[in-house]
C-alpha cells in the first residue's frame, strides 16, 4: 500500500520544438496572434506605445553613435595631420579592393540561405496576422524618431 510509482514520461524537447515558430517557443503555446486576443484600439495603443519608445531610444542611440564615430574620425584626422599616426594608403586601397571583390562575389548569387528564408517567412506570417499591431508600431516608431 505504501509503494510509490516512480516512473516518469520522457518528453523530447528537440522534437517538440522542431516544427514550432520561434515566437511560440518564447511566448508559450497558448499565445496566438494579438488579433485573437485584443480589440483594434488596444492593438493600436500597444503597437503605438512600443513603437514610440523604440523610435525614441533608437534616435538617442543613433545620435550618440554618430557623435562617437564622427568624433573618432575627427581625432584620427588630427592625429594624422600632426604626425602621431601614419596611414599606409596603399594598404587601405588594397583592402578596399578585396572588400569590393567579396561584395561582388556574394551579391552575384542573390539566393538567401534556407535558414534566413525560413525566418523571413515566419516574420511575414507574423506581420500578416498582426497587421494592426504592426501598423501601430510603425506609426509610433516614426513619431518616436521625430520627437
Amino acid at each position: 500500500a505504501g509503494v510509490k510509482d516512480d516512473t516518469f514520461g520522457v518528453l523530447d524537447l528537440a522534437e517538440y520544438t522542431k516544427n514550432r515558430p520561434w515566437w511560440r517557443k518564447i511566448f508559450a503555446p497558448s499565445s496566438g496572434s494579438s488579433a485573437e486576443k485584443y480589440n483594434v484600439a488596444t492593438q493600436l495603443v500597444i503597437g503605438g506605445l512600443t513603437g514610440w519608445c523604440t523610435g525614441f531610444i533608437f534616435q538617442k542611440v543613433g545620435k550618440l553613435a554618430a557623435t562617437a564615430v564622427g568624433g573618432g574620425f575627427f581625432l584620427l584626422q588630427i592625429a594624422n595631420h600632426t604626425g602621431y599616426i601614419k596611414v599606409d594608403w596603399n594598404l587601405v586601397q588594397r583592402d578596399m579592393d578585396k572588400a569590393k571583390q567579396q561584395l561582388k562575389f556574394h551579391s552575384s548569387g542573390n539566393k538567401m540561405p534556407p535558414e534566413v528564408k525560413s525566418r523571413v517567412d515566419e516574420a511575414i506570417i507574423f506581420l500578416k496576422k498582426n497587421v494592426i499591431l504592426t501598423g501601430g508600431f510603425a506609426g509610433g516608431f516614426l513619431l518616436g524618431m521625430a520627437s
